[in-house]
């Protein structure tokens, strides 16, 4: 699709939005089973999250006058709204982020590993997100330690970061932990690096079992301590014997986790990232067609080799699948564990460095900065030599009447 295709779909899916946000969030009560109280901060956070996403690169949120240094040739650039749910504005924090994260790098396979949970949580985790996604990761971050750490498998205190996704391909809830995990760690004694086998890093079985044991617990503890909400169709779970029947039922099933084989080396796991780190439910890439009634769009079925479909939906139920996966204020989507944990990076990941003979970043090592714009007519550099609100930019765009000779 050429650079006019993909802005017209752009526009497409900003008056999407336009049309459908006041229907959407008057009735969204209605739309969903959660309760007002449960929402907390949810409520209020979407509104912001769709009133973002509307006004994003438009002059509703001011923007500079950009001059090309050869030609002279003057444009204006409206400013983004660096929302992290907005599908426009994750490209310069996600390049930002994988420059710090190629400084920490060590030359040792990576592995990923996948933890998710039984679909009938998922209507409990959606009416309690701010608990149960804590939850989530501290669950699955405790298991990889654990098992790590045991001398029959590892042997070693390992470090990682987590990943927190919420959707599926189609927008439905599908809440999952994403975690990537440098092959091998510390040994107790922090005096050697204890490398993993090649090709494996710790048991499926082992991790699904451990997992599963720790987010029950956790459960447990959190109905205990009355931190749990239920509503609507789980309701009746609010009663102890229901809740604990419920969780020996959770019990007897086998949880789900997935761990893909290593990645190529290094180099290849900043690729990886890029495509997990910095992503919203849906990308505008994957927009097909936006009307007045429905907004088609494609999806990859990985139920069947990975092939691509596509789905139709109304306004209102788009919207309602996005909302959906709009994350509570406060709710990190990723955090880092173990050696990688930001209070013991500092010290342990130069000492990781030391013990496998790696050669440390350099110290003027900095952040990518944004790629620079180019002139539309001359191709020469465009500079920014003025910051314009959204008052002057109005006044500009209003005094470029066209002038119609009627003589």
């Amino acid at each position: 699709m050429n650079s006019s295709g993909v802005t017209s779909l752009l526009k497409l899916f900003a008056a999407t939005f336009a049309r459908c946000a006041i229907l959407l969030l008057t009735s969204i009560s209605r739309l969903t089973s959660w309760a007002p109280k449960n929402f907390g901060n949810s409520n209020s956070t979407q509104v912001k999250v769709l009133n973002a996403i509307l006004r994003c690169r438009t002059a509703a949120l001011g923007g500079h006058r950009d001059e090309c240094t050869s030609c002279r040739y003057q444009t204006i650039s409206y400013n983004s709204c660096r929302n992290r749910h907005c599908p426009k504005c994750q490209t310069n924090a996600r390049e930002k982020w994988l420059a710090a994260r190629q400084r920490e790098l060590l030359p040792v396979n990576y592995y990923h590993v996948v933890f998710s949970v039984p679909h009938a949580l998922v209507p409990l985790i959606w009416q309690n997100k701010r608990v149960l996604f804590r939850l989530l990761f501290e669950a699955s971050a405790q298991t990889l330690r654990e098992v790590a750490a045991d001398p029959k498998h590892l042997g070693a205190e390992v470090g990682f970061l987590s990943i927190l996704h919420t959707w599926g391909q189609t927008l439905q809830r599908h809440p999952h932990i994403h975690c990537v995990v440098p092959g091998g760690g510390l040994s107790p004694d922090r005096q050697r690096w204890i490398r993993s086998p090649p090709r494996f890093f710790l048991p499926v079985r082992v991790l699904s079992r451990v997992f599963r044991g720790k987010f029950v617990a956790g459960l447990k503890r959190a109905f205990r301590r009355k931190e749990l909400a239920f509503h609507g169709s789980c309701l009746p779970l609010a009663d102890h014997k229901a809740f604990h029947a419920f969780l020996r039922a959770l019990f007897r099933e086998d949880w789900v986790v997935y761990a893909k084989r290593p990645f190529a080396g290094p180099e290849h796991v900043l690729h990886y990232l890029a495509r997990y780190t910095h992503r919203v439910a849906i990308s505008n890439h994957r927009l097909i067609e936006v009307t007045d009634t429905h907004v088609k769009f494609r999806w990859k079925d990985y139920a069947h080799a990975s092939k691509q479909r596509t789905m139709t939906l109304t306004h209102d139920e788009f919207l309602r699948r996005f909302l959906e996966h709009i994350l509570p204020r406060g709710v990190p989507r990723i955090r880092y564990f173990g050696f990688l944990a930001n209070r013991r990076r500092s010290s342990l990941l130069p000492l990781c460095r030391t013990l496998l003979a790696a050669t440390p970043p350099a110290d003027g090592a900095k952040t990518t900065e944004p790629a620079l714009k180019y002139c539309p007519r001359c191709q020469g550099t465009m500079q920014v030599v003025e910051l314009l609100t959204p008052m002057q930019i109005r006044y500009v765009e209003n005094r470029q009447v066209v002038v119609l000779d009627t003589s």
